[in-house]
């Protein structure tokens, strides 16, 4: 009896830690989408590793401490001056141990219109905390 409880445990223990770090890549992804709207640096430092790729929907490619610096320079909005407020639909987590794909459409939504961006980043889990390494974000063609 003892055997089948510690096969079930190393059995369903892997599962259960997948989907632990599918919900908190999840509840990272809202909190980045929340802070992105905001333009709130801090969240942008958690969100993305230093040796950050990012291919942007314009066609450039750019690194964290560039990112950082338009991040920054630009300061923390004030709640009446967001314009645009990001979310995130279609969302798809595919982990491979402490590595995983986040793909997912960037919805931005202003007064006047909406905006879709087809985004997937490549996160590393280091000291028990994802990042991003390499992002992509393409227009989203209607």
């Amino acid at each position: 009896m003892k055997n089948y409880f510690l096969l079930s445990a190393l059995l369903f223990t892997p599962t259960l830690v997948l989907a632990d770090d599918k919900a908190e890549l999840s509840a990272l992804l809202a909190e980045f989408l929340d802070g992105a709207t905001r333009n709130d640096p801090a969240i942008h430092d958690k969100y993305w590793a230093d040796e950050l790729i990012y291919t942007s929907s314009r066609g450039t490619r750019f690194g964290k401490a560039e990112l950082m610096k338009g991040v920054t320079s630009s300061g923390v909005l004030k709640p009446e001056d967001i314009e645009t407020v990001y979310g995130s639909e279609d969302v798809r987590i595919m982990q491979y141990g402490d590595v995983a794909i986040v793909a997912f459409t960037l919805v931005g939504k202003s007064e006047t219109e909406s905006q879709r961006y087809l985004n997937s980043g490549t996160f590393v889990k280091r000291s028990g905390k994802w990042q991003a390494v390499n992002w992509q974000a393409t227009i989203k063609s209607e």
